[in-house]
C-alpha cells in the first residue's frame, strides 16, 4: 500500500481515491482537509470517513 505525505498528495496521485473523496459531502471534504492532514493512505481515508460518519464528532456536518 502506497503511503503519501498527506491527504492532498494522496488525492493528487490516486484517481480512485480522489473520486471517492469528491463523492463525499463538501462539508466532510472540508473537515477532512482542515483536521485530518495526516491521512496518508486510501485505507486511512476510508476508515476516518467511516469513523466520522458513525460518531458524534461529525454530527451536523451533513
Amino acid at each position: 500500500m502506497a503511503k503519501f505525505e498527506n491527504l492532498s498528495e494522496l488525492l493528487s496521485v490516486s484517481s480512485s481515491t480522489r473520486k471517492y473523496f469528491l463523492s463525499l459531502p463538501v462539508s466532510l471534504q472540508t473537515f477532512l482537509h482542515e483536521h485530518y492532514y495526516t491521512i496518508r493512505t486510501s485505507e486511512q481515508l476510508h476508515l476516518t470517513v467511516n469513523f466520522l460518519q458513525h460518531s458524534n464528532l461529525y454530527t451536523g456536518l451533513y
